[in-house]
């Protein structure tokens, strides 16, 4: 089948509207929309990063004998202790009261250094079950002397009070009130984790 030089013409012309009409269609993106896919700082350890007043809580608050605590060198916080399940079993650290709004993104991006244990990240919001509030845990695995990255989804975080899963209510993104770290892996023995910065990351960022 053959074509004549108008009808080729004609089907040209036609590819290149359509082209153009994708590339009209494809807006670039404000500002404001590349700042919100960037990922968002929210602790890190530099001189001039704000402080989030942390504060350390053990299982001895309910007959525990875990033992942990940190501190702030070299622009990294290293949260270390020992655990013994023969009572609560945990250690953790929590910021004081604060405010964040993440429902433009998608997970917590953690910067750590740590032994191999399993760890747990919580976030606190204003939600209660049967008065008292609640918090969100997810866990995340660590590489034993290794810097390395940990993505964990929002969607992850299960609400929970006091260990105990609960059915809900779901995370509410734009409420965060509180952040806090947890060595909680039902496991005796020393732990160690080099928290170096932590971020709020949208989705492919």
């Amino acid at each position: 089948m053959t074509f004549t030089k108008t009808a080729m013409w004609r089907k040209i012309g036609v590819t290149v509207l359509s082209v153009l009409s994708v590339c009209l269609l494809i807006k670039p993106l404000t500002a404001e929309e590349e700042d919100l896919l960037k990922p968002l700082l929210l602790i890190a350890f530099e001189q001039d990063s704000p402080d989030v007043g942390w504060y350390v809580q053990n299982d001895n608050v309910m007959g525990g004998q875990s033992e942990g605590g940190f501190s702030i060198q070299a622009s990294e916080l290293i949260f270390s202790g020992n655990t013994n399940t023969n009572g609560g079993g945990f250690s953790s650290i929590r910021s004081q009261p604060l405010e964040r709004d993440l429902a433009d993104y998608d997970g917590i991006r953690l910067t750590v250094k740590a032994d191999g244990r399993r760890y747990t990240w919580s976030l606190q919001t204003d939600a209660r079950w049967r008065g008292r509030r609640i918090n969100y845990w997810a866990d995340f695995d660590t590489v034993p002397g290794e810097v390395h990255v940990v993505d964990v989804p929002l969607e992850r975080f299960m609400p929970q009070f006091r260990g105990f899963k609960l059915d809900g209510p779901k995370l509410d993104r734009s409420q965060i009130r509180e952040f806090a770290l947890y060595q909680y892996d039902k496991t005796d023995g020393p732990f160690e984790l080099r928290l170096i910065k932590v971020e709020a990351y949208a989705a492919g960022h």
